[in-house]
């Protein structure tokens, strides 16, 4: 599945890295906690987290991730969204809370 897919079907708004809608997409990863993302992420995953700020782009570039979904309407700083569109990362929102985003993007993967 791309990453063009879950946003249609998960209803996800585009807000920065286009340019990567067609990653493929292996997996999912939620949390909030960079430490965490950077330990345990795997290339190729979909992260879900509350984070708005730049360095959670580093991280997603860092682990390789297929894209980021910022949950609750929450929305990024301009930086994040810059540094989204300069390392081809799409950054996506959705207003769910990351508990009910979490088990659809699960049940959309299996």
């Amino acid at each position: 599945m791309k990453v063009c897919d879950i946003v249609e079907k998960l209803n996800l708004k585009v807000i920065g890295g286009s340019e990567g809608l067609q990653n493929e997409v292996v997996g999912g990863y939620t949390s909030d906690l960079l430490s965490d993302v950077m330990g345990n992420a795997n290339e190729g995953q979909v992260w879900i987290t509350l984070q708005t700020h730049r360095n959670v782009m580093a991280v997603a570039s860092l682990k390789d991730v297929a894209a980021v979904i910022i949950v609750k309407g929450l929305e990024a700083e301009e930086s994040t969204i810059s540094q989204s569109n300069d390392e081809g990362i799409p950054l996506l929102s959705s207003d769910l809370e990351t508990f009910e985003l979490s088990g659809q993007l699960y049940e959309l993967l299996q």
